[in-house]
């Protein structure tokens, strides 16, 4: 590999470049990130369901689509606030109401137009219960475990500080977003009510 640091600790416009120039593939990057993951989650607590196998399934998908078909996210790692439906993994909205609850109804309509970008999907990352409660979830800041990474998106903004996604996305309605961003050291865009949370 060209570039020297670990693939987790690129950024996505970074690994974009790599996967679009085939020096890496988005089956190699997936790996990378899900070993990060291993390693980081159980004590960061950023993923609310994360399914190792359907990540790699989807990243030898996106290694199968040829370079002029592939979309502007092409394999780029996106976690998804576990608040927005998503067609292959369960949404529990943060609430233990909806914890044996399987995978239902189309993706939300952000999720799709990520897969129609060629996003890799990596999981859902926690939230406070149904995003409106200021407590709740095990999520912690991956600077001081001992503090809070801020709500209610605090699965999203945890997982992009900690470089076990590049790009997260979660919700706002007061400060659901920003703050998180803000705690955790991360940049927090708010666009047309849907918030990204990036580095």
């Amino acid at each position: 590999m060209a570039n020297k640091s670990p693939l987790h600790l690129l950024s996505a416009c970074r690994i974009q470049s790599l996967i679009k120039r085939d020096i890496v593939t988005v089956e190699e990057y997936a790996r990378a990130l899900l070993d990060h993951i291993k390693k980081r989650d159980p004590v960061i607590h950023a993923w609310a369901y994360l399914d190792c196998s359907l990540v790699l399934a989807q990243a030898k998908e996106l290694d199968k689509i040829k370079p002029l078909d592939r979309g502007p996210l092409h394999g780029i790692a996106i976690g998804i606030k576990d608040v927005l439906l998503t067609k292959d993994m369960p949404t529990c909205y943060g609430s233990p109401i909806y914890r044996d609850e399987p995978a239902h109804g189309p993706d939300a309509t952000v999720v799709a137009a990520l897969r129609g970008a060629g996003a890799l999907i990596m999981g859902k990352t926690h939230t406070t219960e149904f995003a409106a409660a200021n407590v709740g979830g095990p999520c912690v800041n991956s600077y001081d475990t001992q503090r809070t990474p801020g709500g209610s998106s605090s699965g999203s903004a945890a997982a992009v500080a900690d470089y076990q996604v590049p790009l997260a996305i979660g919700t706002q309605t007061g400060g659901s977003m920003v703050r998180p961003g803000a705690y955790c050291g991360i940049y927090a865009l708010k666009n047309n009510g849907i918030t990204k949370s990036f580095t």
